[in-house]
């Protein structure tokens, strides 16, 4: 009798200890991204969160970790290729070092609005993109959407002349740069948490920045006006860690795959709505839109394209297939 008894207490344990082990794997996942709790990334990211834990039972369940708390973006994409961190939202700047044709996302003047850009993420050149990312150990499940970039700056810029020689900070990336040089101004790359201080001591002049990420971090209070440029779009990418994804069973990523799916659909409709709704918070918070010639800024966007779609050949397919969606 005190053997069975001593064998149960065993198998209690061995039982608590598998359980243990069970809720500890269930929390270790986590969803790294850069923007602030606010944006819409950070909106997207919760809800495959929430809808992996109901999905898998709470088999999965994922932290995600915001504003850069698991490292920058390329500190992410090491700390994924070792199974470390299993999920993150990335913007296609950050990995076109890793992919080049993630350059295409970021031409200016090709896409008129958040929805032509969702469109275009469902072309064949956008999904080839993605599935390019496994030689990085990543596995590209999808995009996700901000608002258009526009600028903001302590002096209104009515014309791309107004930037001569000022000091924009910019997303740091080849396009960006090529942009913002060809406009006249001097791009500046620099972390967002050094945005604020910078305009207020005027180390920066302008910033380049979406809706999403300008509500989120209130960067009108120290520069004010607000000029709608709409020059390019600003998609991330949903993405995986291959070490962490190959270890997984069919039927589990098929369910990774549907819950990311609906997901990137959910946020484009968020993205979109976001667009407007940003817009009078800030101006309802201070920031001055300006009236603007937009063709001073289109005028150099050609250049600009054709330097990129003659370099990079899925570039350039993607580029056929996106412009007139």
């Amino acid at each position: 009798m005190n053997k069975l008894v001593h064998t149960l207490r065993l198998a209690g344990v061995a039982a608590i200890a598998a359980a243990g082990v069970h809720a500890a794997s269930a929390q270790a996942l986590k969803l790294a991204h850069i923007t602030p709790p606010t944006h819409v990334w950070h909106q997207v990211s919760e809800k495959i969160a929430a809808d992996l834990d109901a999905a898998t039972g709470g088999k999965m369940k994922v932290a995600v970790s915001p504003l850069q708390k698991l490292g920058n973006e390329a500190q992410v994409v090491n700390l994924m290729q070792a199974g470390a961190v299993q999920f993150s939202v990335f913007t296609v700047g950050g990995l076109a070092n890793r992919e080049e044709s993630l350059l295409g996302w970021s031409l200016p003047y090709v896409f008129k609005d958040v929805a032509h850009a969702a469109r275009a993420a469902q072309a064949p050149a956008a999904r080839e993109m993605l599935k390019r990312l496994e030689t990085s150990g990543l596995v590209g499940l999808g995009y996700t959407f901000a608002g258009m970039r526009h600028v903001l700056s302590l002096q209104p810029v009515t014309a791309a002349k107004d930037l001569a020689n000022k000091k924009v900070r910019a997303f740091p990336s080849p396009v960006y740069n090529d942009w913002w040089l060809a406009n006249g101004a001097a791009p500046t790359a620099m972390p967002l948490s050094e945005v604020a201080p910078s305009l207020t001591t005027k180390l920066l002049d302008a910033v380049d920045i979406d809706l999403d990420a300008l509500v989120g971090l209130k960067f009108y209070q120290q520069a004010p006006n607000l000029t709608l440029t709409n020059h390019m779009a600003f998609p991330g990418v949903i993405a995986v860690s291959k070490k962490w994804w190959d270890a997984r069973t069919d039927a589990e990523r098929e369910t990774i795959r549907k819950v990311v799916a609906d997901a990137e659909k959910w946020g484009v409709q968020v993205a979109v709505d976001a667009e407007a709704s940003n817009l009078k918070k800030a101006q309802a918070d201070g920031a001055k839109v300006v009236a603007f010639d937009a063709a001073s800024f289109q005028a150099v966007a050609a250049p600009v394209r054709d330097k990129y779609v003659g370099r990079n050949a899925l570039i350039a397919d993607f580029y056929k297939q996106v412009k007139d969606l």
